[in-house]
């Protein structure tokens, strides 16, 4: 069974509730249709305005749906809504407007608990599907930074024969300067998402161009304060391995780590690789979808107090069904949505 396989099926053993605030796009629908009848998910689709074709088909396949205007829990979610950003200047009137967004009421109804969780990006950017979440739901509490992952799928390169390894890239599309607190809060969020949507130990490195001090620089500097922060017992313990700075090939293949860094217990066999900038992480997954024939899966929005995912616009039926399903193992352990009022990365569109 592929991790994809795997994943659907786990899904469909949670039977969670996912919303689908996008209803006018063609392929979120074909993905709606999928997702109910092979109940990887509990599908529902948030009307946007006059979208009468999108609800005749919800009522041939019988996926439940909501009205922004009309719904019972309105009054709920424009309260949910002014509790969480009136501090910020959000009026009455204006979160009356607001939450006429199907995408902002599906994230407030993933808030109230309503639904498990929400996918979108199709026809939003991830600007505005950040901005959504962050006003509505927030960060995960010890998280003060939203960012994401890539689940690359790659074949064996680990020694002769095995599977294929699914490596967790992260952050390739959300934050693009991050600083050292920054990447610490990437390591974390990118950690637990591992636990809940691999089902296995997180093995992190902070990756740089060079290896435990055998080079310096100011992004080295960076990768080792954050290394320094997840060690730092005033910080909160940390529950996984974790080791840097490394470099890539140190961090993954274990001849490289006997020979760069014999002393580590994460190089040579990570498999959580934390990038210095959004513009490595970025480069690095398309160099190695591209040439090494991997499956990227995501982006996946990490940190999220629920989950509130994105799509690439360019994304296609299957990829909104991946994104779906790991929507729903991410919803598993959600914690308590946390009070911190963020501002979504303005240039957080670059996927």
């Amino acid at each position: 069974m592929s991790f994809v396989e795997r994943v659907r099926a786990r899904a469909i053993a949670a039977r969670r509730s996912i919303a689908f605030p996008e209803s006018s796009d063609a392929r979120t629908i074909g993905a709606v249709r999928t997702l109910a009848a092979q109940h990887i998910v509990r599908p529902i689709l948030v009307l946007e305005p006059g979208d009468e074709s999108a609800r005749r088909v919800a009522d041939e396949i019988g996926v439940a749906t909501v009205r922004p205007l009309t719904d019972g829990r309105r009054a709920r979610v424009i309260a949910h809504l002014l509790a969480r950003r009136a501090p910020a200047g959000l009026t009455r009137d204006g979160a009356e407007s607001l939450v006429n967004d199907p995408l902002v009421f599906a994230d407030c109804l993933v808030a109230l608990g309503e639904v498990d969780g929400c996918v979108a990006g199709a026809a939003h950017t991830t600007a505005d599907v950040l901005r959504a979440a962050l006003w509505a739901v927030g960060p995960a509490r010890g998280v003060r930074i939203v960012s994401s992952a890539f689940y690359m799928v790659v074949p064996p390169f680990r020694g002769a024969g095995g599977e294929h390894e699914v490596l967790t890239f992260t952050d390739c599309a959300v934050v693009p300067r991050p600083t050292a607190s920054h990447l610490a809060d990437i390591a974390v969020a990118a950690a637990r998402d591992r636990r809940r949507i691999v089902g296995d130990e997180p093995r992190v490195a902070f990756l740089s161009y060079s290896t435990l001090g055998s080079g310096s620089g100011a992004s080295v500097n960076t990768v080792r304060e954050a290394v320094a922060l997840l060690r730092d017992p005033r910080q909160g313990e940390t529950d996984f391995a974790v080791d840097g700075e490394l470099q890539g090939d140190a961090a993954l293949i274990e001849a490289v780590a006997r020979r760069k860094a014999p002393v580590s217990t994460v190089a040579g066999r990570a498999n959580v690789l934390v990038f210095p900038s959004l513009e490595a992480g970025n480069i690095a997954y398309k160099l190695v979808e591209r040439l090494a024939h991997a499956q990227a899966i995501g982006p996946i929005v990490q940190g999220l107090a629920h989950p509130c995912s994105d799509l690439s616009r360019g994304a296609a039926i299957d990829d909104i069904i991946n994104v779906a399903a790991i929507t729903a193992l991410q919803s598993l352990d959600a914690g308590p949505t946390a009070t911190v009022l963020t501002a979504a990365p303005k240039d957080a569109d670059g996927i």
